[in-house]
């Protein structure tokens, strides 16, 4: 959002500042600078007395008097006028002192000299007044095109430029050198203000004094601490002031966008896991049921065979029953952060072999090829067999039936690499970024599972150390690639090819 709405309306804006206001107007002469102004006269003007005696006569009184009004003019470029005057009326005491006659004394002998040094102090007020008036201008119009500037700034530039509402009261700390500045917010019904956000520090007890408090509406405030301020600093501060409640509001629509986006993922999760886990619940239920159901009927004979058939329906859909449920109980762990991980040194054949032997179908499926020197991994084997289990199931599934689900492994120095390919038709590459979301299921013609396989087997990877991503398989199909790290100081060879 542009803030040029605040820059324009600054000046409309009812509320007060309050500021305590510095002494001096806009484009004066700090006390700093008089001070120095001081320090010149009373190092300069005897010097040049000094100077001018050494000259003696060969200069006259009208050149002593022209030098010593150079000298009441610099003294007025660095302290004003006031410093001026009064270095002024004291170098007409020296001229008469050291150079009207009689000399050394105060008296004045000629009435000439005595109207000299009249005009001498009157031309140096006059010169000193203009000085400073011309100063005081060019200080002001400095002022005034730095104050145009950052209006300028703030309406040519977007929240974003300025990094947010830190940024803004950045702006504002710099604009008029504060300590610091912040902004409050008070909710509503309540007393209490708490900062929203704050730039600068000092220490508690020891902050600077409160120098402006800008209210905001009823519930927000932006407060500095620092150096006195101007009247003319408030429409400058009022456009900051703008821009930092510009600030806040954006940073509260951000919120709720996240927490809208958050809740259509939810709700979109949700709906995703009702869908799934109504089929592939039911699914196997009513194969469990139906089986039982034929079992228990007394007025059919069974044979062995037909009595094992039906037993193995019970067994399959009890174990699809069960993989669906671990998974979700995964995924559930996963998101809460409630995972266990114990990490060891684990043989990957071995986690490999008992992986293959729990998923059905796999011991006849898979053509394995682990590197006989491949050192111990790094790894939690519960976890591990898990993931292998869910990928090569996967696999399996979705590979083409005349082709082995292939797993090679090889290591480096730190890690190694684990394949997991098939030969199916395999996952365009617009789709492979899908592939571990939550309840994703690019095949529609096969609905085993729940869609939580990959994400549960990329949560486990990640959890160990490792991680996980698809692949084009070469020839066509797809190809899971794992990484786990190598055991720290194994540089055995713990792994042989199994035999099953």
């Amino acid at each position: 959002m542009k803030l040029i709405e605040y820059v324009r309306d600054a000046d409309l804006l009812d509320e007060d500042v309050s500021t305590e206001r510095a002494p001096r107007r806009p484009g004066s002469f700090s006390r700093r600078r008089q001070m120095s102004g001081l320090t010149l006269a009373a190092a300069g003007l005897p010097l040049l007395t000094l100077a001018l005696q050494e000259i003696g006569g060969d200069l006259s009184l009208e050149g002593q008097v022209l030098l010593y009004l150079l000298a009441v003019v610099t003294v007025a470029l660095v302290g004003g006028m006031v410093v001026a005057l009064l270095s002024a009326v004291v170098a007409a005491g020296l001229i008469n002192y050291y150079f009207v006659t009689p000399l050394h004394t105060l008296t004045i002998a000629h009435v000439d000299q005595a109207v000299s040094l009249i005009v001498f102090v009157v031309v140096a007020g006059v010169v000193s007044g203009a000085v400073e008036l011309a100063t005081r201008r060019a200080r002001a119009a400095e002022e005034a095109g730095e104050q145009a500037e950052i209006l300028s700034g703030l309406a040519g530039r977007d929240l974003e430029e300025l990094e947010g509402l830190r940024g803004v009261l950045n702006q504002a700390r710099e604009t008029f050198n504060m300590e610091s500045v912040a902004l409050k917010l008070r909710e509503r019904g309540s007393e209490e203000w708490v900062d929203v956000e704050k730039v600068g520090w000092a220490p508690p007890g020891k902050e600077a004094p409160m120098r402006f408090d800008v209210p905001i509406g009823n519930t927000m405030r932006m407060v500095g601490r620092g150096p006195g301020l101007f009247a003319e600093d408030q429409r400058v501060l009022h456009a900051l002031a703008g821009a930092a409640q510009t600030a806040y509001e954006g940073l509260q629509l951000s919120e709720r966008a996240k927490q809208a986006k958050t809740l259509a993922t939810v709700d979109r999760q949700r709906t995703a896991l009702l869908a799934a886990v109504g089929h592939d619940l039911r699914t196997p239920l009513a194969g469990i049921k139906a089986s039982v159901s034929t079992l228990r009927q007394t007025d059919v004979e069974w044979s062995d065979e037909e009595r094992a058939e039906l037993l193995a329906t019970i067994e399959a859909s009890a174990d699809h029953l069960d993989s669906v449920v671990r998974n979700l109980l995964d995924a559930s762990r996963l998101q809460a952060g409630m995972l266990s991980v114990q990490l060891e040194p684990v043989a990957l054949a071995e986690v490999v072999s008992a992986a293959i032997l729990t998923v059905p179908g796999a011991p006849g499926g898979v053509r394995l090829d682990v590197a006989e020197d491949l050192p111990l991994l790094e790894a939690d084997r519960g976890l591990l067999e898990r993931v292998l289990a869910n990928l090569i199931d996967n696999a399996l599934r979705h590979g083409a039936s005349d082709e082995p689900v292939e797993i090679t492994a090889i290591a480096g120095e730190k890690s190694a690499k684990i394949e997991i390919a098939d030969h199916g038709p395999g996952v365009s590459f617009s789709q492979r970024s899908l592939l571990f979301e939550p309840f994703q299921r690019l095949d529609d013609s096969n609905t085993n599972g729940v869609g939580l396989g990959l994400t549960v087997a990329l949560g486990f990877m990640e959890a160990m150390g490792g991680g996980a991503v698809a692949d084009k398989t070469p020839g066509g199909g797809l190809t899971m690639r794992l990484r786990l790290p190598v055991a720290r100081g194994d540089t055995s060879s713990a792994n042989a090819p199994p035999t099953a």
